[in-house]
This record gives structure tokens, sequence and C-alpha cells, in this order.
């Protein structure tokens, strides 16, 4: 996910079509230890760190083996990648903002061996969503990760996935929100099945029902 702001702050400059880069490193799998493109350090956009996704991947474990990925508000494209290299069979990636969506495909170019396995859709989540259950699309695990001052957008996105087949009934869905959300408003048939905390955000791993 990216949090994504204008002017100076961003870790995009328009005017050179390219990123000042931070790199982002997968945890895990077999290419563990291999290098994002990530944002520049004094930027204010804002990747899942790498400490907290390899302890979700670890909680989900040989769940995401063959496993149908989504990665909702994509950013560097880091989770979705991180459960290929786990040993998810295929993966999808929705980002909105077209200078994050260029970093994600960027990101995934660099692996050769995940192509047929790949797609990247700039949407909006919900587009994505409804774009996907017309097409038959099913996920086995989805993880949404929206900008944090707008971090309900990422559990309307997960329970529109789930209401329209999008996430099998049985799937998982992961939400990172900030460490202090209030998350007891969930919306109706999203139950937490697991909190992680740490730092200024946790991950909250979601059933239906």
């Amino acid at each position: 996910m990216f949090q994504l702001y204008t002017g100076k702050d961003w870790g995009f400059r328009p005017d050179l079509q390219t990123w000042y880069s931070v790199t982002v490193r997968i945890t895990g799998g077999i290419w563990r230890s291999r290098r994002l493109n990530g944002p520049s350090r004094n930027s204010l956009v804002r990747p899942t760190p790498d400490s907290m996704r390899e302890r979700a991947f670890q909680v989900l474990g040989p769940e995401v083996v063959d496993a149908a990925f989504l990665d909702l508000f994509a950013g560097t494209g880091s989770v979705g990648l991180e459960a290929l290299s786990r040993g998810a069979s295929r993966a999808v990636f929705v980002e909105e903002h077209p200078a994050a969506a260029r970093l994600v495909r960027r990101n995934v170019s660099q692996f050769v061996e995940a192509r047929g396995q790949t797609k990247v859709l700039c949407l909006s989540a919900i587009a994505a969503i409804a774009r996907m259950a017309r097409a038959g699309e099913i996920f086995d695990i989805a993880w949404a990760d929206p900008p944090f001052p707008v971090w309900k957008t990422g559990t309307q996105a997960l329970a529109a996935a789930f209401a329209q087949g999008v996430i099998r009934p049985d799937g998982i869905a992961c939400l990172e929100c900030p460490e202090r959300a209030d998350i007891g408003d969930l919306p109706e048939g999203l139950n937490v099945e697991r909190e992680l905390g740490g730092g200024a955000s946790r991950v909250l791993i979601l059933s239906w029902s």
C-alpha cells in the first residue's frame, strides 16, 4: 500500500518519471532476500514493513501454497510478490494510483519466473472487485492495505469481495490498519480470527460468515 501525497513528499517525480528508491525485500520463499523498488526515505509513502509482512505470512503458512492471491491497494506489490515467493499459484495486484501501479509493474517485471502468474489492475479496489466478479475470478487469500486515513475502505473492499464471490466463502482476508484503529464496527460478515500488532500498524486475519 501507498499513502500518496502531492508535491515534494512523493517518492515519485512526475517530471523525471522515476522513483527515488528505498529497497523493500521479500522475506521468505524462493525469492527470499530479493529486493524491490520502494519509496524514498523522506517521502510519506508507506509500504508494509518487512517485519510485519514476514509475521503475517508465517501465520498464513501453508495456506499460501497453490493459493490464488489478491493484493488490494498494492503499492509496491511486495505483498503479492511475497505470496508468489512462498508458493501462491498466481497473484493479482490492484492499485488505483497510476504512479504506484507503474511501480508495481516495475517490481513484478523483475521476476521473469512469475510471467503468466501475475496481473496488475490500475483501478479502485471496488471497481476491480466488480470486474473480477463479472469475469468469475475467485481467490483463496486477499490482502488489503489502504491508506491509513481511510483504512475502512479496506474493510469495505474485503466485504465486497466476499459478498460478490471474488474471495471464496472459506477464504482468508488480511487487513492492515492503524494500531489504534477501532475495529468494533467491521462490515457485517467479517470476523476477526487473529490480530498481529507492532509499531504503528496491525494486521487482522479475517474470515467470512
